[in-house]
C-alpha cells in the first residue's frame, strides 16, 4: 500500500525530477503552458507534484537520489519555463508498479480534464493491451461508465488522418460519432470529414448527413443498379452524389465545397455534352464528299491514332 512520506511536502530541485515514462499525454499546448508559467512566476506552484524517490548508483561508486514524476507534468514544465529551481512535491512510498504509475497519471489527467480525446483513448488502450483491463474495470478506475470507455476506445478505429485532425483540434470529439457511423464506408467517411473541415459543419449537421447516408444505403440495397449508377457519378464528378428514387422518377443531388467546385462541375458537364452533340450530329454534304474522297486507312494507321496510345 502506497502512502506519502511523513505526509509532508518537500522542496526538490527540478533538475532531479525525471518525467513519468507512463505519462499518457503526448501534446502540451504551448499557450496554456505559457499562461501557467506566468501564474507560477507570480504566485508559485500552488499544488504539489507527486514523485517517487529512487536511489541510483553514481560513477564514483556512491549512491545518488533522483525522483520520478508520477503526477504534475504540466506544472513541472511550466515551473521550468518560469525559471524555478525547486518545486513542492509529495513523495510516494511503497512498491510502485508500472501499472500504478500509469493508473495515477491517467486518473490525475482525467480528473483535471487535461487529457485530449486521443491521448485518453491511447491511455485506455494501454490499460487494455498491457494490463488486460476490462472496459468496466477502467470505468471504475476513472469514475466513468463502461460505455464511456468503449466509445473512447473506438476513436482509435478511425483512419489516422481523422485521429490526427482530432489531436490538432481541427474537429471535436463529437464529430467522431457521425464519422464512426461510416466506418465501413471509407469513401463516404472521407467525404463527410472533408465537409466537416471545409464547410465547418457542427456535430448535429454531421450526424444528420451520416444518418441520411445510412438510411439511403439501406433503402437502395434492393436496387443494385441504382447503387452502381450513383458510384459512377461519384467517380466522374469527384464528389458525393445521392440519387433519391421516388415512386415516379427521382432526384440527383450533387455536393460541392465552394463556388470554384461548382463552376468546375458545370464546365465538365458542358464539355461532355458538347462532345456528345458533335458525335451525334449528322455529316454535312461537304463533310460527306470529303469523307468519300479520303483514302481508306490501314489497320496500322488506325492504331497509330488510337487513344490507347496516348497518356495524360
Amino acid at each position: 500500500m502506497s502512502h506519502f512520506y511523513n505526509d509532508a511536502i518537500f522542496w526538490i530541485e527540478v533538475d532531479k525530477i525525471r518525467p513519468n515514462p507512463f505519462q499518457p499525454r503526448r501534446d502540451f499546448d504551448e499557450a496554456q503552458l505559457k499562461s501557467l508559467s506566468d501564474s507560477i512566476r507570480q504566485y508559485g506552484v500552488l499544488q504539489a507534484l507527486v514523485v517517487i524517490r529512487k536511489e541510483v548508483p553514481r560513477e564514483d561508486g556512491g549512491i545518488g537520489v533522483e525522483y520520478e514524476l508520477v503526477a504534475g507534468e504540466r506544472r513541472l514544465r511550466a515551473a521550468r519555463m518560469a525559471g524555478l529551481v525547486q518545486v513542492p512535491v509529495l513523495i510516494r512510498t511503497g512498491e510502485e508498479t508500472d501499472l500504478m504509475k500509469l493508473e495515477l497519471a491517467i486518473i490525475e489527467n482525467i480528473q483535471r480534464e487535461d487529457l485530449s480525446p486521443v491521448d485518453r483513448a491511447r491511455a485506455f488502450d494501454r490499460l487494455v493491451k498491457e494490463f488486460n483491463f476490462k472496459h468496466h474495470e477502467i470505468g471504475k478506475k476513472v469514475g466513468k461508465s463502461r460505455e464511456y470507455v468503449s466509445n473512447t476506445l473506438r476513436i482509435l478505429s478511425l483512419p489516422e488522418y481523422i485521429v490526427r485532425a482530432l489531436s490538432e483540434n481541427k474537429i471535436s470529439e463529437g464529430h467522431t460519432r457521425p464519422l464512426m457511423m461510416l466506418i465501413d464506408r471509407p469513401q463516404e467517411q472521407e467525404t463527410l470529414f472533408r465537409e466537416i473541415i471545409f464547410k465547418k459543419l457542427n456535430v448535429r449537421e454531421a450526424e444528420s448527413i451520416a444518418r441520411h447516408i445510412a438510411v439511403e444505403r439501406a433503402r437502395k440495397l434492393i436496387d443494385q443498379e441504382l447503387i452502381d449508377i450513383e458510384d459512377q457519378f461519384k467517380e466522374k464528378l469527384g464528389t458525393r452524389v445521392r440519387i433519391e428514387k421516388k415512386d415516379e422518377g427521382g432526384t440527383v443531388k450533387i455536393d460541392f465545397f465552394n463556388k470554384d467546385d461548382l463552376r468546375a462541375l458545370l464546365e465538365r458537364i458542358d464539355k461532355e455534352m458538347e462532345e456528345a452533340v458533335k458525335e451525334a450530329a449528322p455529316l454535312t454534304e461537304e463533310e460527306k464528299i470529303l469523307a468519300e474522297d479520303e483514302p481508306a486507312k490501314s489497320d496500322d494507321d488506325e492504331s497509330l491514332y488510337s487513344v490507347a496510345n496516348f497518356s495524360i
